[in-house]
């Protein structure tokens, strides 16, 4: 089956241009899904990398599209309380009428996001205990009954209402390449959603994604295997190159060099990125997200194309 394609919207770029309206967001999820896009997503920051909020802009982007998946690429849990988050998911999710996948991670481990966690009152070496019991009472919640939980929060018969529009609420993915990552993967989560690393590792990771959901005693073939790229499309190779790395310098204020390593990323022509796409494919992802280096309506077009090149 060939795999689903998704599109993130540049919430994060156009907040850094000096250019926050939403409206041409919504433009751009509308052109997207026109397009034949599976699938739209957002990324999150509250402080180290200012953006739109994700889950009030996936609310106009649910009003605005019909039949395009939309999720976050990846929202931090630990940063918010998860009752909250839980009646917030579920009213999306009746908004998109079940289209919603919540994508999530733990955060990396850097200076500027620490400095987030100490704003919002959250203790930064707690955050995957925090996520992991916040997605467990979330969970809870989304099932309609009342909840009793005593733990880092505390609910007495707590109900929330409404429930999501899925049974049981969202599917949820997560990030992250560790070994650690991995094996949380395949025992509690919905689907693996790394940002790296290139195809015949990726596939080497996914079967151990895998291997873990067996021995936990879950059904593999349920989890959805995806994967985060990051892309420049340009005949000439040399100049793609220079473009995907003032991208990323200017994204993370970080080395070009540091971030290619640490991410999957492609810079070239057309036929080279559909080669690129393929291999993750062949090695078993059935969701591939595309994050491209601007020029958003151009390489939405390359994008529909490569799709077309490809026979998906």
């Amino acid at each position: 089956m060939a795999p689903r394609i998704g599109y993130l919207l540049p919430t994060r770029e156009q907040v850094m241009e000096g250019r926050p309206a939403a409206a041409p967001l919504l433009a751009l999820a509308e052109r997207a899904e026109g397009l034949g896009y599976d699938s739209l997503w957002v990324g999150d920051s509250i402080l180290a990398r200012p953006r739109h909020e994700p889950l009030s802009l996936l609310a106009a982007v649910a009003a605005r599209t019909r039949r395009a998946e939309l999720g976050t690429a990846v929202l931090l849990p630990a940063l918010r309380n998860p009752v909250v988050l839980a009646h917030q998911i579920a009213t999306l999710d009746q908004i998109s009428e079940g289209r919603f996948i919540l994508g999530v991670g733990i955060a990396s481990d850097v200076p500027n996001i620490r400095a987030e966690f100490v704003a919002c009152g959250v203790p930064f070496e707690h955050r995957v205990g925090r996520m992991l019991e916040g997605l467990r009472l979330m969970r809870a919640l989304w099932r309609g009954e009342p909840v009793d939980w005593n733990g880092r929060w505390v609910v007495d018969k707590g109900v929330v209402g409404p429930t999501p529009h899925r049974p049981g609420g969202p599917p949820i993915w997560i990030g992250g390449m560790v070994k650690a990552a991995i094996e949380r993967t395949g025992k509690f989560f919905d689907g693996w959603f790394p940002n790296g690393p290139e195809a015949p590792r990726w596939g080497e990771q996914w079967r151990e994604v895998q291997r873990h959901a067996r021995e936990a005693g879950r059904d593999p073939s349920q989890l959805t295997g995806a994967i985060y790229l990051t892309l420049t499309i340009d005949d000439d190779a040399a100049r793609a190159d220079q473009r995907m790395n003032a991208y990323l310098e200017n994204y993370y204020g970080r080395p070009a060099a540091e971030m290619r390593n640490r991410q999957a990323t492609y810079a070239g022509p057309a036929a080279g990125a559909a080669e690129w796409l393929a291999g993750y494919a062949s090695a078993g992802a059935s969701h591939i997200m595309l994050r491209f280096a601007g020029d958003h309506e151009r390489h939405l077009e390359e994008g529909a194309k490569m799709r077309q090149l490809l026979g998906w």
